[in-house]
């Protein structure tokens, strides 16, 4: 059975092994019409957030379609490191998975399983779902999905950090994602990652994980902050959240015309 479905390829994965920089956001609003609006801004890929947002793969399916129809990667951080959920992040087509709180090798390579086909991993074999085309030559995608699908683990404990030589020996692991609220929280610094122990904390795993050639991600709060990121050689960066960048322009709005017209 043929198929006018392209070769799944993630152009974006590769750039990042050659050592390319690649910027991204948030999509966490659960809206395919917000997801489409940044995808058409020319994001190298928009990561949907399904661990502090309520989208469901109902949505989430809506999401992708909206992203890849602007010609960008969908990427998708799951809600949490769990195969069965990960499993139907991946049949709805997306390009990547990032899974929180990974903490001990054992954990990261449960990630990495969860991502791939036998015999290199767990994942279920369906050639139905939208991933492989609702089954009009399944195989493109069967065959090429394990080494087209970028797989990140987030470093944002204290225990994850002790762990790291052993994480980042996993050669099917293409990166790590730093998460430096998480990491502050678990250092006792709540809501606040600027404290000094903390950053010493991010550039040991900044060092560690570009001697081995992980791809290395962040977030960063404003165009400055991920300039400088990308000098200390991060290649993936969130720039933006959705509902936080409309929350801030709703309010910019608002304090203008209560300053213009206070009574």
């Amino acid at each position: 059975m043929g198929s006018n479905k392209p070769l799944f390829t993630n152009t974006v994965k590769r750039k990042m092994k050659a050592g390319g920089k690649t910027v991204g956001a948030w999509a966490q609003i659960c809206s395919p019409a917000a997801a489409e609006i940044m995808a058409q801004a020319g994001f190298d890929w928009i990561a949907v957030d399904l661990e502090h947002a309520p989208t469901d793969p109902g949505i989430l399916i809506d999401m992708v379609r909206a992203i890849e129809g602007a010609g960008v990667q969908p990427f998708v951080r799951a809600p949490w490191n769990d195969f069965v959920y990960i499993k139907r992040i991946l049949d709805t087509g997306v390009s990547g998975v990032v899974v929180p709180y990974v903490n001990t090798r054992e954990e990261a390579e449960a990630a990495v399983a969860a991502c791939k086909y036998p015999p290199e991993g767990i994942r279920g074999m369906a050639g139905s779902p939208r991933a492989a085309g609702y089954g009009q030559n399944p195989m493109d995608y069967l065959k090429r999905a394990n080494d087209e699908i970028l797989v990140i683990t987030q470093i944002e404990t204290r225990t994850a950090v002790e762990n790291l030589d052993e994480i980042l020996r996993i050669d099917a692991l293409d990166g790590v994602f730093v998460g430096p609220m998480d990491l502050a929280a678990s250092m006792g610094y709540l809501g606040d990652a600027s404290q000094s122990e903390v950053q010493a904390v991010i550039r040991r795993i900044e060092v560690k994980a570009m001697a081995v050639g992980k791809i290395l991600g962040t977030v960063a709060g404003n165009w400055n902050q991920a300039r400088e990121m990308y000098a200390r050689g991060y290649q993936m960066i969130m720039v933006m959240a959705d509902g936080v960048a409309l929350a801030r322009t709703a309010a910019e709005s608002v304090s203008a015309f209560r300053e213009a017209y206070a009574e």
